[in-house]
């Protein structure tokens, strides 16, 4: 499940909710590459990217404010490729 999660930020650019093993703490993150079992990251107030395996997640949901409605970013695409 935290893969697909860490799919759907990286298909539509949207953060996710991702709880790390390490800190045992959750923080937003936008998701650059997944590659493997890996994955790159940005997290707010950081201009470096982070790659770490994707085990090191142990739990990823939509980040506040998101419903998961991948229509409105089809409409969105698609109204910004109409005006480029």
């Amino acid at each position: 499940m935290v893969k697909r999660f860490l799919l759907y930020s990286l298909r539509h650019g949207c953060p996710v909710k991702a709880l790390f093993a390490d800190t045992m703490k959750f923080q937003n993150i936008r998701v650059d590459s997944l590659e493997g079992d890996h994955v790159t990251y940005h997290t707010a107030g950081r201009k470096t990217p982070v790659t770490m395996p994707v085990s090191g997640i142990l739990s990823a949901s939509y980040a506040r404010g998101d419903d998961g409605d991948t229509l409105k970013y089809a409409a969105r695409e698609q109204e910004d490729n109409e005006h480029a």
